[in-house]
């Protein structure tokens, strides 16, 4: 089989990690072919995502490598298993830029994710129209059927908290997300209203900075972070108007662990994010 063009995020993490696993264990990747038997553009390919590797070869490989976090490897094993057309997001292949499908799937195979919004709501909190209102004013225009494709894929998104075990959900957005009228006042207030809905729900939380806050001003980016079934699968997602960066180095992760519980200090209580909400819903 050829290697892949394009490997998903997913992916390419799982041959990132092997790849951490064999730098830590010094070992070449000539070494490492030679253990499971093949060539080192092989290895090179398995740790570039574009070709899959087997669970049995993970398992020889993490041997070799000394490493003996059996979770890790067991959550390895289970990347490795997995295939394109499996799940719901695979139908946008082609249709969609891979970035939607990584999202999806980075936000389906979460433990737990951690957001901080600047101007607009989460995605998966988003109401139909708000989220059609935010295509369509995209700059360039976008075609009438892009528009329909990337909203229908981001109301699919909203999937994971009608599972029977959803991750838990925790979100920090500023007041200026509030009381942008994205599409209209009657959007705005019906947005508005789907959050207040949503924060009754035990497993998901919005806390709001608030204008008047002084000692939080980091809010120039769109930052989701995603806990893995095991912590060496942390990632970072960071957003802009132009393209979005997947990031997992232990230095990354540290930083917006830190933003996000500067700014979870910055923000409002729940229970005083949820009267601010009600009162911009009830101006409007």
């Amino acid at each position: 089989m050829p290697p892949r063009d394009s490997p998903t995020a997913r992916q390419a993490r799982l041959g990132g990690e092997l790849r951490k696993l064999r730098d830590r264990a010094g070992k070449t990747a000539r070494e490492a072919a030679g253990m499971i038997s093949t060539d080192q553009a092989k290895i090179s390919n398995i740790e570039a995502g574009r070709i899959g590797v087997s669970e049995a070869r993970i398992r020889k490989l993490a041997v070799f490598y000394a490493c003996d976090d059996e979770p890790l490897i067991e959550a390895l094993c289970a990347i490795a298993q997995e295939h394109r057309g499996q799940h719901w997001w695979d139908e946008y292949r082609g249709v969609l830029a891979p970035g939607f499908l990584d999202i999806a799937e980075l936000e389906h195979h979460a433990t737990a994710l951690r957001c901080l919004q600047p101007v607009t709501f989460p995605g998966i909190l988003q109401t139909e129209d708000y989220a059609h209102a935010l295509f369509a004013g995209v700059i360039p225009r976008l075609p009438e059927d892009e528009v329909r494709a990337r909203v229908e894929h981001r109301m699919r998104r909203r999937g994971i908290l009608e599972r029977d075990d959803p991750p838990q959900f925790e979100a920090i957005v500023h007041e200026a997300a509030l009381r942008m009228r994205v599409g209209g006042r009657k959007v705005a207030r019906a947005q508005l209203e789907y959050v207040l809905s949503m924060t009754q729900r035990s497993d998901l939380t919005v806390q709001v900075i608030p204008f008047t806050n002084d000692e939080f001003f980091e809010v120039a980016q769109t930052v989701m972070y995603a806990s893995g079934v095991v912590p060496q699968l942390d990632t970072v997602h960071v957003d802009s108007h132009y393209r979005g960066a997947f990031l997992d180095m232990p230095a990354d992760l540290d930083r917006y662990r830190s933003l996000l519980d500067a700014a979870k200090q910055a923000a409002l209580s729940p229970e005083e994010s949820r009267s601010l909400i009600h009162h911009i819903a009830r101006e409007l």
